[in-house]
């Protein structure tokens, strides 16, 4: 199974490398990218399908098996917004967030070598750690769609306008657009997925509060964006940081 793990991090790998090389060397975009994210995403459903029947489960019971659902989430959504919103550029920031979350997944000792099927399952909270991880999956592309946006923010302000990579950029509009739309649609997967924390049998594990934490900073942030208002780059880096904060919640578990 670890080889099935090296291979979609190959692809995504491939997906990055020909991303830059067609964007810096030849200042065009590649379907290619799109392709091998693709097979990438494919390779990452099947070791989790064979993960889950070992488990009898969702695969979320070991370090290993929440960086794949992480990386899996994380291509789902890129393949999703990456074609809504025409900003497949997103592709050549998120592919090596992938390949390296899917490459530690296969590190000796990230994954237990013989997981134990699981027994008496509350679905509830089967639920609650699949859809809140799941969340993550948007809200780490929203945080890679942020740090395009400072890329080309601060492109532009030190006029360096010449580069390939500028030229292919999507508009900073559009841009922030995707970060938004990825934050809510991230917060909300959370919300339901805190939901049915609540519906769980116990519910009083440090990881559900770091995470009702985190739903309302993410809250918070979305609320001043839309009432009082902030800048585009202000938003952008609290994107980030909220984001790398809040994976704090995994330390938790």
């Amino acid at each position: 199974m670890t080889l099935t793990l090296v291979i979609a991090a190959i692809l995504a790998g491939l997906a990055g490398v020909l991303g830059v090389r067609s964007i810096i060397a030849e200042r065009r975009r590649t379907r290619w990218t799109v392709v091998l994210m693709i097979l990438s995403f494919l390779a990452q459903l099947i070791w989790l399908g064979m993960r889950g029947e070992q488990r009898a489960s969702c695969p979320l019971i070991d370090s290993g098996e929440i960086l794949v659902f992480l990386a899996w989430s994380l291509s789902l959504f890129y393949l999703i917004v990456g074609s809504a919103y025409r900003v497949t550029l997103l592709g050549m920031f998120s592919a090596p967030v992938v390949t390296v979350m899917l490459l530690t997944a296969a590190i000796p000792g990230m994954l237990d070598a013989d997981p134990a099927k699981q027994t008496n399952v509350d679905y509830w909270g089967e639920m609650h750690s699949a859809i809140s991880v799941l969340s993550y999956g948007a809200l780490a592309l929203g945080a890679v769609s942020a740090v395009m946006f400072l890329v080309l923010d601060r492109l532009l302000k030190t006029r360096d306008t010449s580069s390939g990579l500028f030229k292919k950029m999507p508009p900073l509009h559009v841009i922030v657009q995707s970060v938004v739309r990825l934050t809510v649609i991230g917060v909300s997967f959370l919300t339901v997925g805190l939901a049915c924390g609540f519906m769980m049998r116990s519910h009083g594990g440090p990881h559900f509060w770091v995470a009702v934490v985190v739903w309302l900073a993410y809250a918070l942030m979305l609320g001043v964006w839309f009432v009082r208002g902030m800048t585009p780059r202000k938003m952008s880096v609290f994107v980030v940081v909220l984001f790398i904060a809040s994976l704090s919640v995994f330390a938790a578990l």
